[in-house]
């Protein structure tokens, strides 16, 4: 599959710290591969100064290159991306979280086995790379944990069920989104369940990661962890 253009939905709430440099590195990336890109900023109602940022970033770029969504309220990540699935145009749709613990020079690699034809969505692994910041314990235990405890009910033999990086074929992603219910960090199960039931070739690739801790703007929690469960409970055995 030749790849013309890639849509880079870019969730974000409250990220002015990081948001220019990851629309830099996302650019960057378009550079490196020849590729169009769309970046599709969907803005949670964020209260900081990211608004004025993105879109003064914007009227810099040439028109198309970048588009700014604002939500009315805050919703949730999940609430973000769907809106952000339905806009997309390109060929290949990719989920860049906004607070650089996602490092756009993977791309290369996790729209490798699309162009070649071999699957239909991409996870990548934050547990098979080449390195990753030492950080949580029980994090980690709750990643593995919810992984697989998803893999139990999809059959699938995913190592990071939980990654911000996610590929779709735009046909894929926008045949799944108008179903899409989880407004907040239940998103991630519910795609996986959604890809898994739609029989559609996945790939799992090697990313590097950057955490954040909490008091660099870490969000998710241990709440999210029991919700993430009933995500998965709820869109493997009710709503299928």
């Amino acid at each position: 599959m030749k790849i013309l253009k890639v849509s880079v939905i870019i969730p974000v709430y409250n990220e002015e710290k990081t948001v220019l440099d990851v629309l830099n590195k996302v650019l960057q990336q378009s550079v490196v591969s020849g590729i169009s890109f769309e970046i599709i900023v969907v803005d949670d109602a964020s209260t900081d100064a990211t608004a004025s940022l993105v879109t003064r970033y914007q009227t810099d770029r040439p028109e198309g290159v970048i588009r700014y969504l604002k939500q009315n309220k805050n919703q949730g990540k999940g609430a973000a991306l769907k809106r952000g699935f339905l806009e997309a145009s390109g060929d290949v749709v990719l989920v860049q979280d906004a607070d650089l613990e996602y490092d756009p020079s993977d791309y290369p690699k996790l729209l490798d086995p699309i162009e070649k034809d071999k699957a239909d969505v991409v996870f990548g692994t934050r547990f098979r790379g080449e390195y990753q910041r030492v950080l949580y314990f029980w994090h980690y235990l709750g990643n593995t944990t919810l992984t697989l405890l998803s893999n139990i009910f999809t059959n699938l033999n995913l190592s990071d069920m939980e990654t911000g990086y996610k590929v779709f074929k735009r046909e894929v992603i926008q045949a799944i989104a108008p179903k899409l219910k989880s407004k907040r960090f239940g998103i991630e199960p519910e795609l996986t369940a959604r890809v898994a039931h739609g029989h559609w070739r996945i790939y799992e690739v090697p990313i590097n990661y950057h955490g954040r801790t909490y008091q660099e703007g870490k969000k998710i929690g241990w709440r999210d962890g029991f919700k993430a469960i009933g995500a998965i409970l709820y869109f493997n055995l009710i709503d299928r």
